[in-house]
């Protein structure tokens, strides 16, 4: 058996873990954690990881829980060459760590507020969707502010900090409805890290439960429901 285990689900924090495995080149094996049916949720796995949320690891002894944690672990542990991570105590991983943060406190929590007054809502809020869809876009202008003058985010070389913020900034045009050509240079960024073969093997890890073509039309049918509400904020 492999010494890593997968637990995971094709979503934008699973895939961090999934890419971040690909692109080191790393034995380990999958254990699909369906969030429909709140298998995350169950006993066995919050033993895994307390909070009840996807991605988690388990290397040998070790368990490692939130994506930011298990790329920073993959990274100090397993990159000794430093293919997608720049070394501990370097000024370039200071600025690793700094936009690595910045998705994780930034870009993945104002997305998925976004997402969820935008696709998941019970109930329809023009307050909550232009708060938080406004704020993806402020983000995304501080990504394409930082690509106009440095290829990668942290600089020079592709690392885990842009791992982590394309994982969320790729679903934006689908989920969201956001059109990246109004950020060139984040534009621009996203396709060259999509043809990333390792990116390509990450994205669909597990087994890709949907094709794209039937995620959009998911996505296109829960916005349809959401706009066919009656708005619900206080006036």
């Amino acid at each position: 058996m492999p010494p890593i285990t997968l637990y995971s689900w094709p979503t934008p924090n699973g895939i961090t873990a999934s890419i971040t495995l690909e692109e080191l080149g790393l034995q380990y094996k999958v254990e699909p954690i369906n969030i429909f049916t709140k298998t995350q949720k169950e006993d066995w796995f919050l033993k895994i990881n307390p909070n009840g949320r996807i991605p988690a690891i388990v290397d040998g002894d070790q368990r490692v829980f939130e994506s930011g944690a298990i790329m920073l672990y993959l990274a100090d542990k397993y990159d000794g060459e430093r293919k997608i991570s720049y070394a501990p105590g370097s000024p370039e991983y200071v600025e690793q760590l700094s936009w690595l943060m910045f998705q994780v406190g930034g870009v993945g929590p104002m997305m998925a507020q976004a997402e969820h007054f935008r696709l998941f809502a019970n109930t329809r809020s023009d307050y909550g969707i232009k708060r938080y869809v406004d704020e993806t876009k402020r983000l995304y202008s501080v990504l394409d502010s930082r690509l106009r003058e440095s290829p990668y985010l942290a600089g020079s070389k592709y690392t885990i900090a842009d791992i982590a913020n394309y994982s969320w900034v790729q679903i934006g045009p689908v989920a969201l409805e956001l059109d990246l050509s109004e950020w060139p240079a984040l534009a621009k960024w996203v396709e060259e890290i999509k043809q990333r073969e390792a990116v390509k093997r990450g994205l669909v890890i597990p087994d890709s439960w949907m094709s794209p073509e039937q995620m959009a039309e998911r996505f296109k049918d829960f916005r349809a429901k959401i706009d066919g509400m009656v708005n619900t904020d206080v006036r």
